[in-house]
């Protein structure tokens, strides 16, 4: 969506098969992502977002809720 185009200019040949959000965590971008999820997926696209969570060598004293919440869900068994 630059130059002035809008979410009509937005189309898929199939050539592309996931689209990859990186979009930063907080409102504005959760909305952004919102809105591109519900716009690219009826196109046949799988749309996805980039983990979000607890950083390495962070303590888990100083983290907030909505940060430990996002750690949960994108949680993995261990290797």
């Amino acid at each position: 969506m630059t130059n002035g185009a809008g979410s009509s200019a937005i189309t898929s040949d199939g050539a592309i098969t996931e689209l990859i959000l990186a979009t930063d965590p907080n409102l504005e971008g959760e909305a952004t992502a919102t809105y591109l999820t519900r716009l690219l997926r009826p196109m046949g696209l799988h749309v996805t977002r980039l983990a979000s969570g607890l950083p390495v060598g962070g303590d888990l004293e100083y983290a907030d809720e909505v940060t430990l919440g996002r750690a949960f869900v994108g949680r993995r068994t261990a290797e």
